[in-house]
């Protein structure tokens, strides 16, 4: 069965055990697929990385509540009343 391996770098789970720093720095701040039986069993992403897609995830969480929202009738308010 052909499976998708969604980066450019690979490395086995007993590399990952041997030398986790080194397996993680192998791919200068790209994700690394590990792979468990030649199948990708997880991602070794950065920090950097993981941060910048957690922050692409919510902002279209908040896409969607926008699209939610767009047609509601809005209420005007006045700075100086709150």
């Amino acid at each position: 069965m052909a499976v998708r391996v969604l980066a450019d770098v690979a490395a086995s789970i007993s590399e990952l055990k041997a030398n986790p720093m080194k397996v993680a720095g192998s791919a200068y701040g790209e994700p690394v697929a590990i792979l468990n039986r030649n199948e990708p069993a997880f991602y070794c992403v950065p920090a950097a990385v993981y941060e910048e897609l957690m922050d692409k995830i919510e902002d279209l969480e908040l896409l969607q509540i926008v699209y939610e929202r767009k047609d509601e009738e809005s209420i005007a308010v006045n700075i100086d009343d709150l």
